[in-house]
């Protein structure tokens, strides 16, 4: 059977989308790690189903690049809200999402027929606190945040002396967190602009992370580092993030771009 596919790209976290109104997959997790091989497959971070829901106007589903489900991503969800207006699903401009952690809302900034840009409703962060990694451990301190997935966001000094390959797999897999987690590394670069890395559960180093840089700029916050707007800058792109404090919904707006549109056999 032959899948047209589209991959596309948020701030350099790509995915592989498939409308899976036309082209349903019963087997996500395998092809999701055939297809995000980088030598022998696609290549991305990942794929994300894009299909129907009784709840919203769209739903979806995301599969790491290890084919284990995700329960969101902010960079995908931006790139849904262009694939789904672009390829004429939907004329709105405010599209619902149905997703694992929720019903997102997404305001599409459309030019010229094109969506630029998307604001997305990331809803109420929530269980922030501070987390003692314990000895052992390369680093002591953390701030614990859920975006509807969970994240540990370490602040340090200087971003180049983070070694992201050895620390990042031995932080994911914390006794902490019995179901793995989200790891971003985060430097105060001045007030309102954060730079920022991460290791992905699931997916290992990503160019970024729209949920974690949610996560990164709540931290902020909580810390009294940066409160209210800030810019996330991470490997590959920046990301700007509006959150009014605790109990408040948070709104993520970034890019969202097409890489390729692509056939493959299954």
């Amino acid at each position: 059977m032959k899948i047209e596919f589209t991959k596309m790209q948020g701030a350099g976290n790509d995915y592989i989308y498939v409308n899976t109104l036309i082209y349903p997959l019963p087997n996500p997790e395998e092809l999701a790690v055939a297809w995000s091989r980088p030598h022998t497959g696609i290549g991305s971070d990942g794929l994300v189903l894009i299909g129907s829901s009784g709840k919203a106007d769209f739903s979806m589903r995301i599969f790491n690049a290890d084919g284990s489900e995700a329960k969101m991503c902010g960079n995908a969800s931006r790139c849904i809200g262009k694939y789904v207006y672009e390829y004429g699903l939907t004329r709105k401009t405010e599209v619902t999402l149905d997703t694992l952690s929720g019903i997102k809302t997404l305001r599409l900034h459309v030019e010229d027929g094109k969506v630029d840009a998307v604001t997305v409703d990331m809803g109420i962060p929530a269980e922030i606190h501070p987390v003692d990694l314990g000895e052992g451990y390369p680093y002591r301190e953390g701030i614990a945040v859920s975006m509807g997935n969970p994240h540990l966001v370490i602040f340090v000094d200087d971003m180049e002396q983070v070694d992201l390959p050895r620390v990042g797999p031995v932080l994911e897999r914390h006794p902490l967190f019995p179901d793995r987690v989200n790891v971003e590394f985060a430097q105060v670069l001045a007030p309102g602009r954060v730079r920022m890395r991460v290791w992905e559960r699931g997916s290992g180093i990503t160019m970024a992370c729209g949920t974690g840089a949610c996560a990164t700029a709540v931290a902020s916050a909580y810390t009294h580092r940066c409160p209210g707007e800030s810019d996330i800058i991470m490997d590959g792109g920046t990301l700007r993030i509006r959150w009014a404090g605790e109990g408040t919904r948070l709104f993520m707006t970034g890019p969202a771009e097409k890489v390729f549109d692509g056939v493959i056999t299954v």
